[in-house]
């Protein structure tokens, strides 16, 4: 699979895209000609490569030995046809404006160099923490830009275009036929929140982001468009085992089985994308869609590129759901055995304690080997299973989760019945995952795994977490997602940040408010289980800060006690400016700075510009989300975008204050062609 994949040629074409774009002597050729340019290139890398991140060795090292294949007397285009028979829609070499930017790239990426090895200070612009700032806010637009973006949040405040939005795309679409719908929607919603349509034509977005000290996470967000019945049928079909549903079995969580009446997981959810699962055919795109983007991102962002991810696009459904049940049947075997609540580790027990609980049974061989096999350290418990386990192609899920009765020695099951081709289908969606994030670590680029709906998310989670185990090692490539609107959030933080220090791996997390909240209540009241989401906004804000107070008290102790501080790496993913501003002074206070690197920023492309700019151009890590893919492919995406931007009306409200002012401000400066230019370094 790893030796096809660097065969793939659309692959290499977006690699020797981003060289044309920025290494002239590729581009231009060279007395020595493309591979002497290649490996000229791989030198100064090389000899840079502490210094800076633009490319990694392995990547310098993958395009050479693409470009050896070549003949000897062969020219550049001949080694670009050689890659990829379609490169010439790319007319790298032969665009004027592509060399201009080309002659850019080049030269800020020479700046970026010469100002890490001369200790030059980069570009860095005062913070205006209440966020009123408009020249800071959009000097990286164009005045065209600005008066889409009005526009566009204009028609977000009508609640009746927002609400048939969709509907009214799709006749659009119909009646002025895709050329001009194309055209509309790239100057109205598709301009402004996606983009571009494919890795090379998103290359100036990330440019000019990049330029003004803001850097990407990247989602193709194409989605399939299908009706609320056929969402239904494949949800049911993919959730339950071809041994069938076990809900009424002794035992069983209402919460980790399907239920028809919420199959369509989109319902009531109008921020998150979602997947159904078809077939094993499907998630292998779906990998190699995340790959792409992962090689999309790693050329133009100096290692600081980030692709998220979600678990349910590379496997069944099902086996997330009993992963789950799994996990919180092991809490309540583990509350049974010792008292209290909570999961394993919180229970601070050893494995002496355990041998006293299975006294009775002790002699038992199963119940020996079920002792030998449990994670622990000095300090206590950490798990009942070799949790690696499941992240090792070799390793069944049926033999794996096991515990013996105290009463009896006897082995019970904790997982439902799985068939081999359910076992199968498990290896392949990990198989899927470990090929992503090998890939990631590969290119210097970082993994958000999306966070879902609670009855996925402790199997999401407790993989997520292998992976970081895994991979984690050296510096943080894997992150996991945290939605703070959840009532256990805090604790299930500090649980896995307890972990990570115990298990020695770097931990990243993005905190997020959450965006299943509707749903998941409804859902819980409807099948009779706890409601998981916090009472009010109110509980949620305090959740979130007091999370995020605790993550960066821990960074604060690594600094005090001269380790690696950056083994916590924290993303504050937040519209809201009070979090913000709230992160920004608990830095302050506890003498966390920029520089250290464990602190970012995120934002949507499209939103909030008014807070993710200025905190990019004053030197902090700062992040838009963005999204590409064809127009009529993003269509559901739009949507979505549309009806988040109504439930955020006095954001919206902001944004369009300072967005007048500073149109009106270019006005009467006769800056109404004012032409972006940015000379900012991300941290």
């Amino acid at each position: 699979m790893a030796q096809l994949r660097s065969l793939n040629p659309s692959r290499t074409t977006i690699q020797l895209a981003y060289y044309c774009r920025s290494a002239g002597s590729v581009c231009s050729g060279s007395r020595n000609g493309p591979l002497g340019s290649v490996t000229e290139l791989y030198s100064r890398n090389n000899k840079n490569k502490n210094n800076h991140g633009t490319f990694s060795q392995k990547r310098s090292l993958h395009t050479i030995c693409a470009g050896a294949n070549v003949n000897s007397n062969g020219s550049k285009n001949a080694m670009l046809r050689w890659q990829n028979p379609f490169l010439s829609d790319v007319r790298c070499l032969h665009s004027a404006a592509q060399d201009k930017q080309a002659q850019v790239s080049v030269a800020d990426r020479t700046q970026h160099v010469q100002s890490k090895e001369e200790g030059v200070k980069p570009q860095r612009d005062p913070l205006d923490v209440s966020f009123n700032d408009p020249i800071a806010a959009f000097k990286s637009k164009t005045t065209w830009e600005l008066a889409r973006a009005y526009l566009v949040y204009m028609i977000c405040s009508s609640e009746k275009i927002v609400e048939y939005n969709m509907t009214l795309m799709k006749w659009t679409n119909k009646l002025l036929g895709k050329k001009i719908f194309t055209a509309l929607m790239k100057a109205t919603f598709y301009g402004h929140f996606v983009a571009g349509e494919d890795q090379i034509k998103i290359i100036p977005t990330l440019e000019r982001l990049r330029s003004f000290g803001v850097k990407p996470i990247l989602d193709y967000s194409v989605e399939e468009d299908i009706s609320q019945e056929e969402a239904e049928k494949r949800e049911v079909e993919s959730s339950v085992s071809s041994a069938g549903d076990n809900e009424k079995d002794a035992g069983a969580l209402p919460q980790y089985h399907v239920d028809k009446s919420f199959a369509d997981r989109r319902y009531k959810v109008s921020s998150a994308r979602t997947y159904f699962y078809l077939n094993e055919a499907t998630c292998e795109r779906n990998m190699e869609i995340f790959i792409k983007c992962l090689e999309a991102v790693s050329g133009a962002t100096f290692g600081t590129g980030i692709t998220a991810i979600k678990l349910t696009a590379l496997g069944r459904p099902q086996l997330l759901l009993q992963l789950s049940e799994v996990i919180m049947r092991t809490r309540k075997y583990m509350e049974a055995l010792v008292g209290g609540q909570g999961n394993v580790l919180t229970h601070h027990k050893t494995i002496k304690d355990l041998e006293k609980y299975y006294a009775s049974v002790g002699d038992n061989k199963d119940v020996q080997q079920f002792l030998k096999n449990v994670t622990s350290d000095k300090e206590g418990i950490l798990h009942l299973f070799p949790w690696s386990g499941i992240v090792d192609e070799d390793s069944q899920l049926s033999d794996t989760f096991r515990v013996p009765d105290p009463l009896t020695g006897q082995m019970r099951r904790l997982i439902s019945q799985i068939s081999p081709k359910e076992e199968e289908m498990f290896r392949n969606m990990i198989r899927r995952l470990n090929t992503i994030v090998k890939t990631a670590a590969e290119l210097d680029v970082r993994i958000m795994v999306d966070a879902e709906q609670t009855y996925f998310q402790p199997a999401i989670t407790r993989i997520t977490l292998e992976m970081m185990r895994k991979y984690n090692k050296d510096k943080a490539i894997v992150f996991n997602t945290y939605q703070c609107y959840l009532r256990e959030t805090f604790r299930e933080v500090v649980t896995d940040l307890e972990q990570a220090s115990r298990q020695n791996f770097y931990f990243g997390a993005k905190l997020v408010r959450g965006a299943y909240m509707e749903q998941e209540r409804a859902r819980a009241q409807a099948l009779g289980y706890a409601d998981p989401v916090n009472p009010s906004y109110e509980a949620t804000t305090e959740m979130y800060h007091k999370t995020l107070a605790e993550c960066l008290r821990r960074i604060k102790v690594l600094k005090d006690c001269g380790q690696d501080a950056r083994k916590i790496g924290i993303m504050v993913a937040s519209h809201n400016e009070d979090t913000v501003r709230f992160a920004i002074e608990n830095m302050k206070s506890i003498g966390i700075s920029p520089e250290d690197k464990v602190i970012c920023f995120g934002q949507l492309l499209g939103m909030c510009d008014y807070i993710t700019f200025p905190l990019g151009q004053a030197g902090y890590s700062a992040y838009k989300y963005i999204p590409y893919g064809p127009v009529e492919e993003v269509l559901p995406y739009l949507s979505r975008r549309a009806q988040e931007n109504k439930g955020v009306l006095k954001k919206i409200k902001k944004e369009k204050r300072l967005l007048l002012s500073e149109i009106r401000r270019r006005l009467f400066r006769g800056q109404l062609f004012y032409t972006p230019k940015g000379n900012y370094v991300p941290i």
